[in-house]
Order: C-alpha cells, then sequence, then structure tokens
C-alpha cells in the first residue's frame, strides 16, 4: 500500500508543477498558447497534458483552481514571515495581479459551461476575500495603513486595473495597482 501513496504523491507533485508551468505560460501567452509550450515549460510531453487535462478548458480551469489555492496559502505565509503587514499585502497583490492576468482568459476558455464559470467565480471568492481580509486588517492593527476598504472592494478595485492589459500588451497594471496601494498607506 505505501507503493500506492507514493505514487500517488509523485503524481500530485507532477501534476501541481505542470499546473505551475501552464500558469506561466498563460501569464506570457494567454490561455490559447500551444499545448507544446506549456509541456516544455514543465519538461514533460504533450502526451502528459492531454492525459490529465482531455480539453484546454480542463487545463484553464485546474490551472484556475492552482493559482486560487497558491493564492489563498500565501497570505497567511506572507504574514508569518515578513515584518511588515503592508509588504506581506503588498507581496499578495503582486501575486493576485499574475492570476487575475491569467483568470481574464477563463470566460472564453469555458464559454460554453457558464454555469461552471459562475462556479469558479463563487469558489474565487470563498477562498481569497477572507485572505485579503486578514491582510487588511493585520496592516490595519499594525497603523501601516489607515483605511476602511473591504477586502473585495480593494480586489475588485485591483481586478479593474488590470482588464485593461487584454488590449494593450503595453498597459502594465502593476504601475496602477502599486499607486492603489501607496494611496492605503498610513503616511
Amino acid at each position: 500500500m505505501g507503493a500506492g501513496r507514493t505514487k500517488r504523491s509523485d503524481a500530485l507533485r507532477n501534476e501541481q508543477k505542470l499546473l505551475s508551468a501552464a500558469a506561466e505560460v498563460f501569464l506570457v501567452s494567454g490561455v490559447d498558447a500551444p499545448i507544446r509550450e506549456i509541456a516544455a515549460q514543465a519538461g514533460v510531453g504533450t502526451g502528459t497534458i492531454y492525459r490529465n487535462f482531455p480539453t484546454r478548458a480542463d487545463l484553464v480551469v485546474a490551472v484556475y483552481r492552482h493559482q486560487v489555492e497558491a493564492c489563498a496559502e500565501a497570505g497567511p505565509r506572507l504574514l508569518a514571515d515578513l515584518d511588515s503587514p503592508f509588504e506581506a499585502l503588498r507581496q499578495w497583490v503582486d501575486l493576485f495581479v499574475d492570476f487575475l492576468v491569467t483568470k481574464h482568459g477563463l470566460a472564453h476558455a469555458m464559454q460554453s459551461d457558464s454555469s461552471g464559470f459562475e462556479a469558479l467565480h463563487a469558489y474565487f471568492l470563498e477562498r481569497l476575500v477572507p485572505v485579503c481580509a486578514d491582510l487588511l486588517a493585520a496592516a490595519t492593527k499594525a497603523k501601516e495603513i489607515d483605511s476602511d476598504i473591504e477586502a473585495f472592494e480593494l480586489m475588485r478595485g485591483v481586478g479593474n486595473l488590470c482588464i485593461g492589459r487584454e488590449g494593450d500588451p503595453a498597459y502594465d497594471p502593476r504601475r496602477l495597482v502599486e499607486l492603489l496601494l501607496r494611496g492605503l498607506r498610513n503616511h
């Protein structure tokens, strides 16, 4: 029975590696990036990707869930690792921006499954709003920010700033997101 468990943990580790590679490729090339590009980034064959994710939508949804989990897990880790809760918030928002840039292609990839898209959006809110709220509360308690902004408002504002990137590759939402975060700082 021990060998089965090892194989499963190896398979899970390989899947996580594949999803991280796909997320990186999606960030640079969009969700329509060639599967061979994702396979090369992950160091696997295209058959491995198709075996695990028969359709592009399956892969995009898996990357989406993988990124939500990574973002959710990063919040508490950043708070624990950094002296400044505001810096933890800043780094978390940076991860969130990466996620949002990938997420924008999700709707297109799931055109025929609007209920699935809605379920993913609910999952996204359920996992990430509390993490953002904890980061904001820690930064407020540390007197690094003086703001009554709600987590959902901040996330929506960041999301709206990321939308412009789709039509204009020269647009860098991070500059405006940084401006938004600076506006929260206690001066």
